[in-house]
């Protein structure tokens, strides 16, 4: 049975990754297994916990944070936007965002599927492996962005990319097109990616 919890042991601090598709109660059951062994590494040791992968929800968190500190009285710190969506992509409001005509689209993009918008898109979902987003402006994924996303596709380089959580193999900003690690995005949430001064396409 695949696992849906991985933890990495780091230096500085122990990562947990959850991942996306798991209900609460599946994710406490393992948790309780999963802690039964981190408790050996541990021993006296204070490392902090990184909580990564899904976006929680408040209560959520504190039930995970409670479910650990039964077993370790430890730091955690969740890589999770507090409300989904919004509060993912507040990066991108601090750059300068040229006003654009914008078109909405409501519900998540399967795999196979493709929008094309002179303007500026925001989906109102997540845009799954497999799926297109492409904008002649800027383009605003309101859950996970793990499809191919191309914003300022006439050659605007000021566009953006954001999301709750960028999880594409390749996005594309003008004619910069990004690979994308799995490691770039394993230890913590990405939530906009621009072009910076050196004309590279950036992750934040």
């Amino acid at each position: 049975m695949k696992s849906n919890i991985s933890i990495q042991t780091k230096k500085d601090k122990v990562i947990i990754k959850i991942e996306n598709d798991v209900e609460q109660k599946q994710i406490l059951q393992e948790l309780k297994k999963k802690l039964t062994e981190l408790k050996k590494l541990y021993k006296e040791d204070t490392t902090p916990i990184f909580i990564t992968g899904k976006v929680f929800k408040n209560e959520e968190m504190e039930q995970i944070q409670e479910e650990i500190q039964k077993v370790l009285p430890v730091d955690i710190n969740f890589d999770s936007p507090k409300i989904l969506g919004l509060h993912g992509i507040k990066k991108s409001f601090s750059k300068e965002i040229a006003t654009s005509e914008t078109k909405f689209h409501r519900g998540s993009l399967r795999s196979g599927q493709k929008i094309e918008f002179e303007g500026s898109l925001v989906i109102l979902g997540d845009v799954n492996a497999g799926a297109e987003v492409l904008a002649g402006e800027n383009i605003v994924v309101l859950g996970i962005l793990r499809g191919m996303a191309h914003a300022g596709a006439k050659g605007n380089k000021e566009a953006i990319i954001a999301a709750a959580s960028i999880e594409s193999v390749q996005i594309r900003i003008a004619n910069i097109v990004k690979q994308i690690e799995k490691e770039e995005i394993q230890e913590e949430i990405k939530t906009c990616a621009y072009v910076n001064e050196d004309e590279e396409v950036v992750l934040e």
